[in-house]
């Protein structure tokens, strides 16, 4: 019993440890801000209605409309689905907020069947090789961008991040809370069985 007891207690600290510094590398990829010159922006995508960013993808957009303004890239990636009875995906609805906001359709390349973070950037790593180019900042709420770099760097993309600060989740404790640790959870599927949600 002693050495059960030892064993629980010594995965119980381990446990613990690895929520801490798993929880610390989401932080610290939150707060930094990669304005490196690249060769693509890429948006991940939230939600939308009826081809109306959420106040969550605004933020978003709005934050990579203007890294495109300032010459950070060439290329503008948006990406996104559509969830089932929506009549317009995601990227559908970024690639419209962007033009009516200053970047040319002509630098917009759009990623538009995915629904889960791992296949979006699956996407965009295949766009990013038809187009002949690997680095790419991409944009995000800060509490997601942990993941999203340690996914496109497992599919090859030579990525950076540089997070929206004006994302309504950052503006309620309580949102951040539950983004992290559903950043936690999504990070332990992946580790466990390769996909993400």
């Amino acid at each position: 019993m002693r050495l059960l007891s030892r064993l629980a207690l010594l995965a119980i600290v381990l446990g613990g440890a690895v929520v801490g510094y798993t929880s610390f590398r989401i932080w610290d990829a939150g707060v930094g801000d990669d304005r490196d010159l690249v060769d693509a922006i890429v948006v991940m995508g939230a939600a939308q209605y009826d081809g109306a960013p959420s106040p969550i993808f605004a933020a978003r957009l709005d934050h990579a409309i203007a890294l495109y303004l300032d010459g950070v890239a060439p290329l503008f990636i948006v990406t996104g689905g559509k969830a089932e009875g929506d009549r317009t995906t995601e990227a559908a609805t970024a690639q419209a907020y962007a033009i009516e906001h200053g970047v040319p359709a002509e630098s917009i390349l759009s990623e538009d069947q995915s629904r889960t973070t791992l296949a979006s950037i699956r996407g965009v790593a295949a766009l990013l090789r038809d187009a002949g180019v690997t680095r790419a900042v991409f944009v995000s709420d800060p509490t997601h961008m942990y993941r999203v770099l340690r996914l496109a760097g497992d599919v090859g993309i030579e990525a950076s991040g540089s997070p929206t600060r004006t994302s309504p989740v950052g503006r309620d404790p309580v949102a951040v809370a539950d983004a992290v640790v559903h950043e936690l959870g999504a990070l332990l599927v992946y580790s466990l069985t390769g996909d993400s949600p």
